[in-house]
């Protein structure tokens, strides 16, 4: 049971990227899965969230408008879509659940916005 986060990269500012989070030894179904961020230094930074039946998500301030969250059953995948990024959205991207009353986290995922 993990989660595995992929699709992070360097990436010039103004550029876009698409993370993944990919669910494997059980089924998202229907549990909320949200993305956090931590930039070196920093403490960890909540990005959003998409809740079961995904036609409910929310978003950071500091993305709203740029990131969006979506999520396909049959691949049993959440994506961050993130637009218009910028030097201040470099992090290690990872996503949570709560599983069996568990918290799974991936490992996450290296984005880095520079010129």
């Amino acid at each position: 049971v993990q989660l595995v986060e992929s699709g992070g990269g360097l990436v010039r500012p103004g550029g876009s990227l698409r993370l993944s989070c990919a669910a494997s030894g059980f089924t998202f179904g229907s549990y909320a899965v949200n993305w956090f961020r931590q930039a070196p230094g920093k403490d960890v930074e909540w990005v959003s969230v998409i809740y079961g039946d995904a036609s409910n998500t929310d978003y950071a301030g500091s993305v709203t408008g740029r990131f969006t969250i979506s999520r396909d059953f049959g691949k049993n995948t959440v994506y961050l879509q993130m637009n218009s990024l910028q030097s201040e959205d470099t992090a290690l991207y990872f996503c949570a659940t709560t599983y069996e009353l568990r918290t799974l986290r991936g490992q996450g995922t290296q984005v880095t916005v520079s010129s």
